[in-house]
């Protein structure tokens, strides 16, 4: 074993549970200062009363290191007092972090007492008239007036918390700080919607896409060669499908495959968010044809350039499409080197799919039952919300595969009923296998194309790839059979296609429309079947 190797081991094995306890952090001696007994809080405290009273003594004196930061004009002091109150705060608990974000999202946000009386001002001037009604002196007077009243309302609808974001930023390792910070945020906010840290989560968001963009990231092509913490990174950041061992990570970055990563200067050696890519002789149907197509084909054989894997590597830059950029970087890239390649597609995971099923079989299943207690009749097309997930034919073939297990259950219980355990032993059998396989491929097709939210794909890798110019080229039955995509998809994925001379308009129809292109192959899973269609697909 080389020394790499064995780093790289060693590493992995003694890598926490991802994501650094920044709480845990050393503090500088001046924020000790302004910490009383910052140490003893670590190894023990005399009691509770003593521990809550240092606590918020910590809370107020990292507060007003903020409060500084954000009104302090001295550069050379504001480099020092923005490193307290970075390190100030990473020594928080968690509930004074989130004590400090709320304090300042409503206390620091704009002044709408001032920006209402200059809207009173504004809307008091008389607009300036033509030089036939009015003297040119006199015209540029008014307006004037109406430039520095513009000019102090776009002042006075900045918020103060902006100036924190700004200074931040200049500071080094800024950037990483303010990623955590919103990182917070969003935690907050998964407790509970507040319209304060909401409004202040959008600003940062807005900052953190202007400092994060294209021209202010580096690409590069991630190789064996890379340094071994680099590598680690690589391995714990992978969120798609996990790097299982050496040998796994070195096959995909080996011959036939690339990696390529998206860095910013002012996170050192952190990759912000990285792609895999298989290059293949035709679009993959499972993802086994990716990961253990060993040895790979000849890369001049290669048609088709496959994004089998995306992973963003900072919780704090959700809703930042960097994947975006980096798509389109690499089918750049690949066409530049590879002419060849022709074909550029996606092998993906379709999350939301078995969740979005089993919560529509289930209301669905109570529906019916309501049904029934209010009406014997077996016809239950009076209940306005009640809707057969099943077409009858999928009904019957899904009974007959059960047999009497199946006796005095509907086709959607029975469904519910196969698909919620986590053991997933319909696998193991041909029978339902060849049952479910032409309504969970209908169903998710239906699932992909028609399930909405605010007009757009519900499922939010679909929503991912549509809105940077895909379009939906095929679903792939049993594609993947981890317990985790069984539990996300039922084992089925999709290829999305990027067409390098569609991405442009179709991004634009989606955006504009919802509207979603396709093919006929996956088309043809939303259409009415002929009865002959039916029989042979339900066997």
């Amino acid at each position: 074993m080389n020394k790499k190797t064995l780093v790289i081991l060693m590493r992995a094995r003694m890598r926490p549970n991802h994501h650094t306890n920044f709480a845990l952090l050393p503090i500088s001696n001046e924020v000790n200062q302004l910490l009383p007994n910052s140490q003893g809080n670590r190894s023990g405290s005399d009691g509770h009363g003593n521990e809550n009273l240092n606590n918020q003594r910590s809370f107020e004196a990292v507060r007003q290191l903020m409060h500084s930061v954000m009104l302090m004009h001295k550069t050379e002091v504001l480099d020092s007092v923005l490193n307290d109150f970075s390190e100030g705060y990473f020594s928080l608990s968690f509930e004074n972090r989130r004590k400090l974000l709320i304090t300042l999202a409503k206390e620091y946000d704009l002044n709408r007492t001032q920006v209402r009386e200059l809207i009173k001002q504004y809307l008091g001037l008389q607009p300036p008239g033509n030089e036939a009604q009015s003297g040119v002196v006199e015209d540029e007077c008014s307006l004037s007036t109406f430039y520095r009243i513009e000019r102090n309302m776009k002042h006075s609808l900045k918020p103060v918390y902006e100036t924190l974001f700004e200074r931040i930023n200049t500071h080094p390792e800024g950037l990483k700080f303010l990623t955590i910070l919103r990182t917070d945020i969003l935690s907050i906010l998964v407790e509970g919607n507040m319209a304060s840290l909401q409004a202040m989560d959008s600003n940062l968001k807005d900052k953190l896409s202007t400092w994060l963009s294209p021209a202010a990231l580096e690409l590069h092509q991630i190789t064996w060669d890379d340094p071994a913490s680099l590598l680690e990174k690589i391995v714990a950041y992978e969120a798609v499908h996990p790097i299982s061992n050496l040998i796994d990570l070195k096959r995909r970055l080996g011959v036939g495959r690339r990696c390529f990563a998206y860095f910013h200067s002012a996170i050192p050696c952190e990759p912000l968010i990285f792609i895999e890519v298989a290059l293949l002789k035709n679009i993959a149907e499972a993802i086994q044809e990716v990961l253990w197509d060993n040895p790979p084909i000849a890369e001049s054989e290669a048609a088709c350039a496959l994004f089998y894997s995306i992973s963003s590597t900072q919780p704090g830059l959700a809703g930042i499409n960097l994947g975006k950029f980096l798509i389109k970087r690499v089918i750049t890239l690949v066409k530049r080197d590879m002419p060849h390649v022709s074909v550029f597609a996606t092998l993906s995971p379709i999350p939301g799919f078995m969740p979005w099923l089993q919560s529509k079989l289930a209301s669905q299943s109570r529906l019916a039952e309501a049904e029934d207690i209010l009406c014997s009749s077996s016809d239950k097309s009076g209940l306005h919300f009640y809707e057969n997930v099943l077409e009858p034919e999928e009904e019957r073939a899904l009974i007959d595969s059960l047999g009497d297990l199946a006796a005095g259950k509907g086709g959607m219980e029975i469904l519910l009923n196969v698909l919620t355990p986590t053991t997933h032993e319909w696998i193991n059998s041909d029978k339902l296998l060849s049952a479910l396989k032409w309504p969970l491929m209908r169903l998710c097709a239906r699932y992909l194309l028609q399930e909405k939210k605010r007009g757009k794909a519900l499922d939010s890798v679909a929503n991912f790839h549509l809105q940077n110019g895909a379009m939906v080229q095929r679903i792939n039955w049993m594609a993947d059979r981890s317990e985790k995509a069984l539990s996300q998809s039922a084992g089925i994925m999709v290829n999305y296609v990027y067409r390098p001379e569609n991405i442009n308009e179709y991004a634009q129809l989606y955006f504009i429309k919802g509207h979603i292109h396709t093919s006929d192959d996956v088309k043809r899973y939303t259409q009415p079947l002929t009865e002959n269609e039916s029989k042979n697909n339900l066997g």
